[in-house]
């Protein structure tokens, strides 16, 4: 894995992860009941079970930013690893965003410090084929035969923060990352 940022990023706020928002430190809190391993677990669980995919359900909305996400229980792949990096990073656990492309569609993931070993969980929910699930050991992805792009960035690269922000619906996907 390669790393676009210095290590401290990796816990830090961003305009699309805001983990100083009252929503993202009340979850937070709640799920906070065990060690890292065991609130890593239940954040993912958190986002992948209540929080659909938009595409999944049809629902038009495209929140971006982590709290909202968290607001509306909605969202699409990237906002929803937006959502777990928020809550990791709230939690004291470092994350950050991967990508793969998935059938000619970039896919959002999370890479997260879990057990002192970096990562990658898909948090997109389960689905008829997809059956995504937390490990602290391995990656587990909802498309393990695609691709994966070797960069983990702290914060969404601004050809995905860009495409979410100016989706009126989940049609328009970014086929690729810039750069």
């Amino acid at each position: 894995m390669d790393f676009a940022a210095d290590p401290w990023d990796y816990l830090a706020a961003s305009e699309a992860i805001d983990i100083e928002h009252p929503l993202v430190q009340s979850i937070a809190a709640e799920l906070r009941t065990g060690d890292d391993i065991a609130y890593a677990h239940a954040a993912f669980d958190h986002v992948r079970d209540r929080v659909p995919h938009s595409m999944d359900t049809g629902d038009p909305r495209v929140p971006w930013r982590a709290s909202d996400v968290l607001d509306q229980r909605t969202g699409l792949c990237y906002a929803k690893s937006h959502a777990y990096v928020a809550l990791l990073r709230a939690g004291g656990i470092q994350a950050g965003l991967a990508y793969q492309q998935a059938s000619g569609i970039l896919h959002g993931l999370t890479a997260a410090l879990v057990d002192d070993r970096w990562v990658l969980l898909d948090p997109r929910g389960n689905k008829p084929g997809i059956d995504v699930r937390f490990s602290p050991s391995e990656n587990r992805l909802a498309y393990p035969a695609d691709p994966i792009h070797p960069t983990i960035y702290a914060a969404p690269p601004e050809t995905v923060l860009e495409a979410l922000k100016s989706m009126p619906h989940p049609t328009a996907l970014p086929a690729a990352l810039d750069g």
